[in-house]
């Protein structure tokens, strides 16, 4: 997610943090810099050109002039106006939606045909269901695209949130009015209501849904756009924003653009706060949008308390208390173990997902390492250990050679593969037996001998 941008503000931010004075000539060289690595990404020019204007303004004031360390100051003056680009500046409530209404509190998804609209729908139930314990209802007043209702009856059922249907046969208004009538009879809090999208700005669309915001009179009004649109995704923004009373904005596909000058210039040009960025395919792929955090993460700090946040998801805490028992109780680590440890960093999102979240330095010196390989290959140990009898994933030490070919055959996978992961299980399975002990300095030296880069 905004590899080039973050590659070229980093090497930016590294400069700036070495020189132990400011002068006119490297000042005025940093902000060259910063301006065409916002250009490159496909800012919005006025953005830049606020942006540029406010760091000069601060990096000749007496906060960064008079410091001990300049370059440093600079770089938080970089950081602060980055994340105001992005809407720090509203405060930390503009980015949070808003329930203060009678439930059901009503949610109107507006954008454009292909943004996402209908996928994110989903995903929002999926966040509120989950982390903010509402009980959810989805609705599509999409009667023109065909499947549309169906695509959204399958993904909430996916998410474990309530649907109410409706025809293609029906007017938007009407189905909308039916579902808040629907939603407050059966006391849900949320009612997120999918509209039509057309594959351009037209005059009967917009009527449309003025007309239906105005007989709902939803409490947030969400524009769903797609990131990888660039320049574009600003002008749709901007015809929206003029047409509907948005109360913030959804960034989809964020992950797939590497040069994320959407993120940076459509807060700037409609006013309204970013309140969630679509990261990945699956169904959990949304996230708050934090300006803060996203600026550290631009600027190659990365975003740690994200990663603490996908740890706590993803890891199943009993299973892992009840491992730490039976370790120290004197049981044995097995395959079924390994293979639950495999699972837990699966759910945490991947090597992939980690590795986006992780500062600069780290990510530079994983970057030798193929990353998509290494998700293969986690797959591939998966598909070997659900390839052996309950047996022998219990006792891995039955498994010789004439095992080791029909494991192999079962996973479709050659016998050194066997061998490979059958070295890293004991590998695990030696670390942990340290654990038992006490032996915690032992475990990370043993680590630091496994990793690469590390030793």
């Amino acid at each position: 997610m905004l590899n080039n941008l973050t590659q070229r503000l980093s090497k930016v931010v590294k400069t700036m943090r070495g020189e132990a004075r400011l002068t006119e000539s490297n000042t005025a060289e940093m902000l060259r810099e910063v301006r065409l690595a916002l250009l490159e990404a496909d800012v919005a020019l006025p953005a830049v050109r606020d942006f540029v204007a406010r760091i000069k303004e601060k990096a000749l004031g007496e906060a960064v002039i008079g410091s001990l360390t300049p370059g440093q100051a600079l770089v938080g003056v970089v950081h602060d106006e980055l994340a105001k680009l992005m809407g720090a500046d509203l405060g930390p409530e503009a980015n949070q939606l808003s329930f203060a209404t009678q439930p059901p509190a009503i949610i109107l998804m507006a954008g454009l045909q292909g943004a996402g609209k209908t996928t994110t729908v989903g995903k929002l139930a999926k966040f509120l269901k989950e982390q903010k314990k509402k009980k959810v209802l989805t609705v599509s007043a999409d009667v023109y695209r065909p499947a549309a209702i169906g695509q959204l009856q399958t993904v909430t059922a996916q998410v474990g949130a309530d649907f109410f249907p409706s025809q293609a046969s029906q007017k938007p208004v009407d189905i909308a009015l039916s579902a808040v009538d629907y939603a407050k009879k059966h006391h849900h809090d949320v009612l997120i209501i999918d509209t039509a999208g057309r594959l351009g700005i037209d005059e009967a669309m917009m009527q449309e849904i003025s007309a239906l915001h105005a007989a709902v009179k939803p409490i947030e009004t969400l524009f769903v756009v797609d990131a990888m649109l660039g320049q574009d995704a600003v002008n749709t923004a901007r015809a929206f924003n003029e047409a509907l009373p948005l109360t913030g904005i959804v960034l989809t596909k964020l992950d797939g653009d590497a040069r994320g000058g959407a993120a940076l210039s459509v807060r700037h040009v409609t006013g309204k706060p970013i309140k969630f960025a679509g990261v990945a395919e699956k169904l959990d792929g949304l996230e708050p949008f934090d300006p803060e955090r996203m600026a550290n993460r631009v600027l190659g700090m990365g975003d740690i308390l994200a990663l603490v946040e996908e740890a706590k998801k993803g890891v199943d805490m009993a299973a892992a208390a009840d491992l730490a028992n039976k370790i120290k109780g004197g049981g044995k680590f097995d395959l079924d173990d390994f293979k639950a440890q495999l699972s837990q960093m699966k759910k945490m999102g991947g090597l992939s997902g980690l590795m986006d979240k992780l500062p600069a330095q780290f990510q530079q010196a994983a970057s030798g390492a193929n990353v998509d390989q290494a998700e293969r290959q986690v797959r591939r140990m998966e598909g070997i250990i659900n390839s052996m009898t309950a047996q022998e994933r219990a006792k891995p030490e039955l498994i010789k050679a004439s095992r080791k070919r029909r494991i192999a055959a079962g996973a479709g996978v050659q016998v050194q593969e066997v061998n490979r992961m059958l070295s890293q299980f004991e590998q695990m399975q030696s670390m942990m037996k340290k654990l038992k002990g006490g032996g915690m300095m032992k475990m990370m030296r043993s680590m630091k001998g496994m990793m690469p880069g590390m030793r």
